[in-house]
C-alpha cells in the first residue's frame, strides 16, 4: 500500500502546475491533500474525480482558506468529517477514511499566525490523539503538522527558536505525541539524515530546492503496532506544484 500526502496549497494554482499530471504517475493507493482553499463544488470533474480516483474533501465555512482532501482509490467504507471540535470542524482541518483495518486521514494544523488559536487547538487534538491511541483500530494521520520537532528538521535552527512552528512549547507538544501518547513518525522510521525537508518559506522555483532553506512539517503518523508495516518513505524533490514537497509512505499491507 502506497499513501501520499502534500499541501497543495491552494488546489486550483496546483492543477495549473501540474498536480494532476504528478498524481496520475504515482500509482498511490491513497492522496491525502491539504490546504485546498476552494469549495469543492466550484472545482471541475477533473479535480474532483481523477481518473482511478473517488475524491472526498471538507471544505472550510471562510472561502480560500484551509480545507483538507483524499483522492482513493478503493472506495472507503466510511467517511468521517471533521473530530467534533469547531475550531477543527469550521476550518476543515481533518478527513477521514476508514477501511476495514485501518482509517487514513488528511490532518492540517493551524500554522501558527494566531498562537493562541494554535495552542487551543493542539489542546484540543492532543485530547483527542490520546483517545485514538485507547483503541484497536489503527490510524494512518498524513498532513501538515506546521511543527517542526528536532533541529535536524529545518534548516537554520538556532535563529528560529522563536518561530511559530519550532518554538519550545510546540517541540514539547511533539514530545509528548510521539512518546507518551504512543505514535511513530513513519519519515523517521526509515530515514534519520539531516536536512530532509518538506516545505520551504520563501521557495524559489529557479534554485534547487537542496540549496534553499526548508522545514520538515508535513507527517505520516502512526500507533506504535504499525510500526512494523512501514517499509519505505521518501520525499518527492521533484515535484514542484506547491511550496510544499509530498511525503510518500509504503506498508506492507494491502488496503
Amino acid at each position: 500500500m502506497k499513501i501520499a500526502t502534500i499541501n497543495v496549497n491552494g488546489i486550483r494554482e496546483a492543477v495549473g502546475r501540474g498536480f494532476l499530471d504528478w498524481l496520475a504517475n504515482q500509482d498511490a493507493d491513497v492522496v491525502c491533500i491539504q490546504n485546498t482553499k476552494a469549495k469543492s463544488f466550484e472545482l471541475d470533474d477533473s479535480i474532483l474525480y481523477p481518473e482511478g480516483y473517488e475524491g472526498y474533501f471538507l471544505d472550510a465555512e471562510q472561502d480560500g482558506f484551509s480545507g483538507v482532501g483524499l483522492y482513493c482509490r478503493k472506495i472507503p467504507k466510511a467517511i468521517m468529517y471533521g473530530l467534533g471540535f469547531p475550531q477543527c470542524d469550521h476550518e476543515a482541518r481533518f478527513l477521514q477514511a476508514d477501511y476495514d483495518r485501518f482509517s487514513i486521514a488528511s490532518f492540517l494544523m493551524p500554522d501558527g499566525s494566531d498562537p493562541a488559536a494554535k495552542q487551543a487547538f493542539m489542546a484540543q487534538y492532543q485530547e483527542y490523539l490520546s483517545k485514538m491511541a485507547r483503541k484497536r483500530r489503527e490510524y494512518i494521520i498524513c498532513g501538515t503538522w506546521h511543527i517542526a520537532h528536532k533541529t535536524i528538521d529545518l534548516e537554520n535552527w538556532a535563529d528560529n527558536q522563536e518561530t511559530p512552528g519550532f518554538t519550545p512549547e510546540e517541540r514539547a507538544w511533539m514530545d509528548q505525541v510521539f512518546g507518551p501518547t504512543g505514535f511513530i513518525d513513519c519519515f523517521r522510521e526509515i530515514n534519520r539524515d539531516a536536512g530532509e525537508y518538506t516545505w520551504w518559506p520563501k521557495l524559489d522555483q529557479e534554485v534547487p530546492r537542496s540549496r534553499q532553506e526548508g522545514w520538515r512539517i508535513d507527517y505520516q503518523v502512526v500507533g506504535p503496532n504499525f510500526r512494523r508495516h512501514v517499509v519505505d518513505a521518501w520525499i518527492d524533490y521533484d515535484a514542484t506544484f506547491s511550496e510544499h514537497a509530498p511525503l510518500i509512505v509504503e506498508y506492507d499491507l494491502p488496503l
